[in-house]
């Protein structure tokens, strides 16, 4: 079968090797005469899988045990509840980075939760650029400083990581989890969606430093306190079990192809070959993002007008390649590179868009 070329978002790419191991085991997990997906969140058969996921998490990552991994649903949408509900606490502000669509999102569902302080609002810029982390600096009664490490429909990443002290850093960093090495002992709590780095759609994981569950109060419903979670290691109520295996499948293949490091190396490589398109095409195509702050994951461009990008996304399409419109809020172009995007795809992206330049330039 010849597969297209996915460029889409998320839910996104997926290594082959770990959709031929689903496939290859869907029906039969490894013998046992059963599916994993029927199998028992309490029996041993997914138990082993489970462990071994947040045991990959904890060993990729470079996670020491003062840190729980957790698995839970409803995306990183939820956390943008989750998070206010156990850390902001009577009498403290949380503090935000506005830096696109998803940061300004969580901000907006932490409002409506306690009182919240933008430390950072890219507005004036349309959300085009970042602070200097340097210069990012909680409040005096903070909770929290939250930020989105990477703007997937924006197209920013952040590059360096604020100093703020005896503060919680909490960031979403759902679409450039393990695309590069993070120093995760900066950060209180790291949160993700996993269907754009990590596997198939359905489940989100939560790295969270241990003393910061001391927070969580006893009024929270039991699923919305993080504490239920880390004393039950995930498993108080039935996990997102095919999201988790194959969550477990592509770490492995992370760790085989070499790791956080491997994987920021093929970010800079594939994300410079098509900055690099646009820096030779004279105008034709441009990133509207700041250069110093331009994501290895996103790449965002536009055309010299609207209709030339209908076409270029048109023709895309017909040569194989899909998922390249932008978001419905920004317009224009978008190339998501993630880890399990082979190198030859974005070659053949950039190959296409010089071909384009030239019949349409």
């Amino acid at each position: 079968m010849s597969r297209k070329l996915n460029f889409y978002a998320g839910p996104s790419v997926l290594p082959v090797e770990v959709l031929e191991e689903l496939q290859a085991n869907i029906v039969d997990y490894q013998g046992n005469g059963f599916s994993l997906i029927e199998a028992s969140h309490r029996g041993k058969v997914y138990d082993k899988v489970h462990n071994e996921a947040i045991a990959l998490i904890k060993e990729l990552m470079g996670i020491s045990d003062d840190y729980s991994v957790i698995f839970l649903g409803g995306g990183a949408t939820l956390q943008f509840s989750m998070v206010p509900m156990n850390f902001l606490v009577d009498g403290k502000v949380g503090d935000y980075t506005l830096t696109g669509t998803w940061a300004k999102k969580a901000y907006t569902d932490a409002e409506k939760i306690g009182k919240v302080h933008a430390v950072f609002d890219g507005k004036d810029k349309n959300y085009t650029t970042l602070p200097e982390a340097s210069s990012v600096k909680p409040s005096a009664n903070s909770a929290y400083l939250h930020l989105t490490s990477n703007e997937t429909i924006g197209g920013l990443e952040w590059k360096h990581w604020p100093e703020t002290g005896d503060v919680p850093l909490i960031a979403d960093m759902s679409s450039d989890i393990l695309s590069r090495p993070v120093p995760v002992d900066k950060f209180a709590m790291i949160y993700a969606g996993a269907q754009k780095n990590l596997g198939p759609a359905g489940a989100t994981i939560a790295i969270i430093r241990n003393d910061l569950l001391e927070r969580c109060g006893d009024h929270l419903t039991a699923y919305l306190n993080y504490k239920t979670h880390t004393k039950s290691n995930a498993l108080y109520n039935t996990p997102p079990v095919f999201s988790i295996w194959g969550i477990k499948l592509v770490l492995e293949w992370i760790k085989k192809t070499g790791g956080a490091e491997a994987m920021a190396k093929r970010a800079e490589k594939k994300s410079a070959l098509l900055y690099g398109t646009m820096a030779e095409s004279n105008g034709f195509y441009r990133c509207p993002v700041d250069e110093k702050y331009r994501s290895t994951m996103n790449v965002v461009f536009r055309l010299p007008n609207e209709e030339l990008e209908a076409k270029f996304l048109k023709e895309s399409e017909e040569a194989g390649m899909l998922g390249l419109k932008g978001h419905r809020s920004v317009g224009g172009c978008r190339a998501s590179i993630y880890n399990s995007l082979p190198e030859d795809a974005v070659s053949t992206l950039a190959q296409f868009m010089k071909e384009f330049q030239r019949k349409n330039g």
